[in-house]
C-alpha cells in the first residue's frame, strides 16, 4: 500500500483529517494536562518548564492542530502526513527489534479502538521472531483494583468484568513492577498508548505510542525525548478502519 492510498483511507474513516474531537475538548485537554490531573497527565514525567503556548505549540507540529490561536471551538484537524511519517518510524522500530529477536510490550488504555491494531502487529512481530512479553496469570493493580490482563498478546486493563477505557499509568507499573519482582528483564520495546505509554517512558523503557488530538502527554514525552514516535491519529472509530493503517505497518516493518 503507498502513501496516496493510505492517506485517502485515513481521512474517508476520519482517523486524520478533520475528525470527531472538537476544539474545545481539545484545548480544555492541555489545560488539564498542565494542571497534571489524572487520567490527563498519562504518567508523564515532565523534564522541562511547560505553559500553555508550548503546549499548545507541540500540538500543532506533532499532531496537527489548526494552528489559529483565537480558534477555540467547532472541527479540529490531526495531520495526515505526520501519521503516516509518525507510522513509518514505529514500523521500523518494531521490524528492527522483530528482526533481533527481542522482546516486545503492547498494551493499550482504549480496547475498543486500538486493541485490534496492537493484536494484529504483536501477532505478526511474533510470527517474525520478536518474543512478547507474556505473563500466564493476571497482574494485580494495587493502586486501583482490577488487574492486567493479556488478550491476544496484549495487555490491558480489568476491572468488575470488562476492560475499561484509561488513561492511568498505574496498569503498566504495576505490570513492570511485577515483571521486576520475577527477576526479569525489561522488554527491548514498549508500544503502547494513554497511561501504558507514558508510564513506560517515564522508566526510561523505549516507547512508542499512539495518541488523540486530546492527548497531549504522549506528544509532550516526544518533545523531551522520552517517547521515540507519538503517532497521532482518533484513537476510537470502529475498529474495522484501521485495517489499511495495520497493512502499512506491517508492510512497512517488513512482517506482511
Amino acid at each position: 500500500m503507498d502513501r496516496t492510498t493510505l492517506a485517502h483511507a485515513l481521512e474517508t474513516g476520519r482517523i486524520t483529517g478533520e475528525v470527531a474531537t472538537p476544539r474545545e475538548n481539545n484545548l480544555s485537554h492541555i489545560h488539564r494536562f498542565l494542571a497534571q490531573e489524572k487520567q490527563f497527565d498519562f504518567g508523564v514525567e515532565l523534564t522541562q518548564d511547560w505553559d500553555y503556548d508550548s503546549v499548545f505549540a507541540v500540538m500543532v507540529d506533532r499532531c496537527g492542530l489548526r494552528p489559529e490561536t483565537d480558534f477555540v471551538e467547532g472541527v479540529d484537524t490531526i495531520s495526515t502526513e505526520r501519521c503516516i511519517d509518525s507510522l513509518e518510524t514505529l514500523a521500523t522500530a518494531i521490524g528492527d527489534v522483530t528482526r533481533a529477536g527481542g522482546e516486545i510490550l503492547f498494551a493499550t488504555g482504549h480496547p475498543a479502538g486500538l486493541l485490534p491494531v496492537h493484536m494484529a502487529i504483536a501477532a505478526a512481530a511474533e510470527a517474525h521472531g520478536a518474543r512478547i512479553t507474556h505473563q500466564a496469570n493476571a497482574v494485580p493493580v494495587p493502586d486501583l483494583g482490577g488487574d492486567c490482563r493479556q488478550i491476544n498478546r496484549v495487555w490491558t486493563w480489568h476491572q468488575h468484568g470488562g476492560t475499561p477505557h484509561t488513561h492511568l499509568a498505574e496498569p503498566m507499573h504495576a505490570l513492570l513492577d511485577d515483571i521486576t519482582r520475577r527477576g526479569d528483564q525489561a522488554p527491548d520495546l514498549i508500544v503502547a498508548d494513554h497511561g501504558w505509554a507514558g508510564a513506560a517512558s517515564s522508566r526510561g523503557l523505549r516507547t512508542l505510542g499512539y495518541a488523540d488530538c486530546n492527548d497531549p502527554a504522549l506528544f509532550v514525552a516526544e518533545a523531551q525525548e522520552a517517547i521515540e514516535v507519538t503517532v497521532p491519529l482518533d484513537d476510537d472509530v470502529v475498529p474495522y478502519l484501521y485495517e489499511p493503517l495495520i497493512t502499512y505497518v506491517l508492510d512497512k516493518a517488513g512482517l506482511g
